[in-house]
């Protein structure tokens, strides 16, 4: 907070040096840059989220999404409804109807799960999931990945509260933004931090918490080559999911609520064929016999 603190008054500082002391485009450009930099610290989390909505309004565009009626739709909604307001946050959730095996989440509060994934996980090890991404919103790491990216393309000014053109950033732009959240490029401290938001949130609601377990070693297969040939991206660039899953099992041995975590497998409900009604056989009258 002291740092921050610091920072704020140098800047201010060189602010006012500069509109004094500067001359010629040297003094111009260094002026830009300062008050630039005080731009930059006011990206608020306002921010973030109005970005972050666009750049997953452009994703959903040019994604097949799952429709109100289709079974992958009807079985997360089940499972997210009761989360819409979690911890305090609104949140909103939509299949993508791909293989990949993947979720994310925006600062806007949007989170995005894929078909690949839920044809992998039973429902509890669906919910570990769904638990880890709402860690990212709630531990305003989405907006750190926004915000990163915007650093990247020399946008941050634009995008920052003072300047008022969050709007004016293009296509490509959040095309970018998108591409940043899909790829779930975070720190290992905030993966970590995410997980055990997951733990919490899976505890918190009575669900089942060894399932965080199972799950990191499901995608644990996937990157070792031993799941199938479609390729992992969720957690591809996050710590090893051997070491989460082991973590997570720590936790619940520690917590006394470690029990190896058996898949609940629904079952198929084959419909028995139908048989044709047997049609009553009419007796045939036997006429009399002419002598």
């Amino acid at each position: 907070m002291k740092v921050h603190k610091y920072n704020l008054i140098l800047i201010i500082f060189l602010l006012g040096y500069f509109q004094s002391y500067a001359q010629g485009n040297l003094g111009d450009r260094l002026l830009g840059a300062a008050a630039g930099g005080l731009k930059a610290l006011t990206f608020t989390n306002e921010d973030a989220a109005a970005l972050s909505l666009q750049a997953i309004t452009k994703l959903d565009a040019e994604n097949p999404v799952a429709a109100k009626t289709d079974p992958y739709n009807i079985r997360l909604s089940r499972l997210f409804v009761k989360h819409v307001s979690e911890d305090g946050l609104r949140l909103n959730y939509r299949v993508y109807k791909l293989k990949d095996i993947n979720a994310f989440a925006g600062a806007d509060g949007s989170i995005r799960v894929f078909q690949g994934l839920m044809d992998i996980m039973d429902d509890n090890e669906l919910l570990a999931v769904i638990g880890h991404e709402i860690g990212h919103v709630a531990n305003q790491d989405s907006k750190d990945a926004i915000r990163a990216s915007l650093g990247k393309q020399a946008l941050l000014d634009a995008a920052a509260s003072q300047s008022g053109r969050i709007a004016a950033l293009t296509d490509s732009q959040l095309g970018q933004m998108g591409r940043v959240m899909w790829s779930n490029n975070h720190s290992r401290s905030q993966e970590n931090a995410a997980d055990a938001y997951s733990y919490d949130f899976m505890r918190r609601h009575g669900y089942n918490v060894n399932a965080l377990e199972s799950a990191f070693n499901l995608i644990a297969k996937g990157d070792n080559g031993g799941g199938s040939n479609i390729i992992t991206t969720l957690f591809s660039s996050h710590p090893d999911s051997a070491e989460r899953a082991a973590t997570a099992k720590n936790r619940a041995i520690a917590d006394g609520v470690y029990k190896p975590y058996v898949k609940i497998v629904t079952p198929v409900k084959v419909k028995a064929p139908v048989k044709a009604p047997v049609k009553a056989k009419v007796p045939v009258k036997k006429r009399p016999r002419k002598r």
